[in-house]
């Protein structure tokens, strides 16, 4: 028992990172595959990248967990060319400009930098200037002396105006018709597509309704801190106000981004623009509770409700 708990203890990294968990950067990797593999980043992690911008909680969906999408990206000081951020880009590129001069940037991309708006925003710049028919398929290591971020080219109160894609199609121009490994790699990224709608509703940002197959679900990127919100989560709770109705449940949360992102079992049954007023309502609710667990502190029963909530994390598949 004793060789064990050694070989257990020796598992974990001088920091008491567990190597075979979840990155703390955020990426979605295993740590030692991430910042703990050899030659790894050694920047600092940022826990909360797109702080400051209307636009986080959104960047963190398209990040996350939205499959196919593109907005045109709200620049601080718009150029010549017109920079579109795409969910995913062909073989996960960082940045590509079409023939036609049209520039996408990727945002689900590998890295291994602890700053994913740095990142980003330096497949901007590269997108800014570079000739048609080039690619950028990974970003580098940035130097002491190229620290500019997402944050410095965007407008900061600009909210983002997303087209989700029922498929990958948009990759290629209208008039290309796709062929061979080509047309196998976009087969490929079709199918792995999960049926994905936003839920437009009055007062909700960032929420998206997701087919997960056996059921569907609502992920839901909150802007609140983490504590503030489960205590606010925790109050729904136990008045009996946190579902959606009739055959829904909350399931459980995950963190991104420094971020917390609730989700929802929904009746896979219903469309998706039927959750509108449900998720609208459970807004208001929430907003109200919001303000008032600043003022009134949690009772018993609402702390053993957020203790339980807290231990409610899920893994996306």
């Amino acid at each position: 028992m004793a060789k064990r708990t050694a070989v257990r203890r020796a598992a974990r990294t001088s920091d008491g990172i567990n190597p075979r968990q979840p990155c703390p950067c955020g990426s979605g990797r295993r740590y030692k595959a991430c910042h703990g593999a050899p030659g790894g980043a050694v920047d600092a992690m940022v826990n909360r990248p797109f702080e400051g911008l209307a636009a986080e909680t959104e960047l963190i969906a398209l990040r996350e967990f939205v499959p196919s999408a593109t907005t045109p990206l709200p620049l601080a000081e718009p150029g010549e060319r017109e920079i579109t951020l795409a969910t995913v880009l062909p073989m996960a590129a960082a940045g590509l400009v079409r023939a036609d001069g049209t520039a996408l940037v990727g945002l689900q991309v590998q890295t291994r930098s602890g700053d994913v708006s740095r990142d980003v925003a330096r497949a901007v710049r590269w997108a800014m200037t570079a000739e048609p028919g080039e690619a950028l398929p990974v970003v580098g290591p940035a130097g002491p002396d190229d620290q500019v971020r997402l944050q410095d080219l965007l407008d900061p109160a600009a909210g983002l105006d997303v087209t989700l894609h029922e498929d990958f199609s948009w990759w290629l121009p209208a008039d290309v018709t796709p062929t061979g490994e080509v047309a196998a790699s976009l087969e490929r990224a079709n199918a792995a597509i999960m049926p994905t709608a936003r839920v437009d509703a009055e007062g909700v940002t960032a929420a998206y309704w997701v087919d997960a197959g056996d059921k569907a679900h609502l992920r839901w990127v909150r802007p609140e801190p983490e504590e503030r919100l489960l205590a606010a989560l925790a109050r729904l709770s136990v008045r009996g106000e946190l579902g959606l109705g009739e055959n829904t449940r909350y399931a459980g949360s995950f963190r991104a981004h420094g971020l917390l992102v609730p989700v929802w079992d929904l009746d896979r049954e219903q469309h998706p623009r039927e959750w509108s007023e449900p998720a609208t309502a459970l807004g208001r609710r929430l907003a109200d509770v919001l303000a008032s667990v600043d003022e009134e502190p949690l009772d018993e029963a609402e702390r053993r409700a957020r203790d339980g909530l807290r231990g409610r994390q899920i893994t996306l598949r």
